[in-house]
This record gives structure tokens, sequence and C-alpha cells, in this order.
């Protein structure tokens, strides 16, 4: 049960020196929102202590899914407005 306890406090640090990697290079203020901005902040975080090593991921496009056209259900007894 000990390797548990070790294996999430690792996890735990790496996330921790992403954020502080993200918050040097000013990832974290206020900055343009849109999907490639939060999409490297994201990559830089799980990069973790490999942003020290030379690693810069960044995101540059990046594309959602729309939402569908799909009509209003109708409910039984009710109309749909």
């Amino acid at each position: 049960m000990r390797g548990g306890g070790l294996i999430s406090s690792i996890v735990v640090v790496w996330l921790v020196i992403g954020v502080i990697a993200a918050f040097q290079r000013d990832y974290l203020k206020n900055t343009e929102q849109n999907c490639a901005t939060l999409g490297t902040i994201a990559v830089t975080v799980l990069a973790g202590p490999l942003n020290y090593a030379g690693v810069n991921p960044k995101v540059t496009d990046c594309r959602l899914p729309q939402p569908s056209s799909m009509p209003a259900l109708e409910l039984i007894g009710l109309e749909a407005s």
C-alpha cells in the first residue's frame, strides 16, 4: 500500500512543478481566453519538470466540435415552442 502513496506524491509534485513553469511563463495572467491558450497551459502543467529540460509545449491549432442542430424534442402532452 505504500507504493500507491509514493506514486501519488510523485504525481502531485510533478503537477505542482508544471504549474510553477506555467506561472513563470506568464500563462496564468490575464491572457486571451481561447482553446489554444488553455491547451497550452494544460500541456505545460502536464509536462511538469520536462519544461526545465527544454520542452516548450504549445497548442496552436485547437478545433472544438460544434454543437449539433438537433431539433427540440416533444414531450408527451407538451408541444415544443
